[in-house]
């Protein structure tokens, strides 16, 4: 699905309109040229010239396009298939990771994604295992964030 460009223009322009507002009531530094909302202002201003560009373009490829199309993938069960399993498996770690915890959670998860892609299930097997493990390696033990164990906590390393 593809919505207009001047849909998200406006959006980009909401979005830089409230940054301008807000950043008036930044304090200003006595004896200084530039203040706190100097860059957040600076970065909304190219919001809004960016959103009136997108609206343009948006406006101009209306009778072309229409404001709302769909792509082909929506039409082929089996994208349709990996979007839902995408988005259940988002909603499965909210609801599962704190009880049965991120390794089975996020295995499960690699290993239901790759088999909807149409990996053989030897190699789904293989990268569920090997991504899940160097995922929780990865955020464990380098940056320190703190994973649920779930199932597994009598084996937390």
């Amino acid at each position: 699905m593809k919505l207009n460009d001047a849909v998200f223009g406006l959006l980009l322009i909401l979005l830089g309109g409230g940054v301008l507002f807000a950043v008036q009531g930044y304090p200003k530094i006595p004896g200084q040229p530039v203040g706190p909302a100097l860059f957040p202002g600076l970065i909304a201003v190219g919001l809004c010239v960016t959103g009136l560009l997108l609206v343009v373009r948006g406006w101009r490829q209306r009778a072309v396009q229409g404001w709302l199309a769909w792509d082909d993938w929506v039409r082929s069960p089996r994208h349709v298939a990996a979007l839902a399993v995408l988005l259940a498996s988002i909603v499965f770690y909210i609801v599962a990771a704190d009880s049965l915890g991120f390794l089975p959670a996020s295995f499960l998860i690699l290993l239901a994604l790759c088999l909807v892609l149409r990996v053989r299930p030897r190699t789904a097997l293989a990268v569920a295992v090997v991504a899940t493990l160097v995922v929780h390696f990865a955020f464990y033990k380098l940056l320190k964030v703190p994973l649920p164990w779930g199932v597994l906590q009598g084996v937390a390393w």
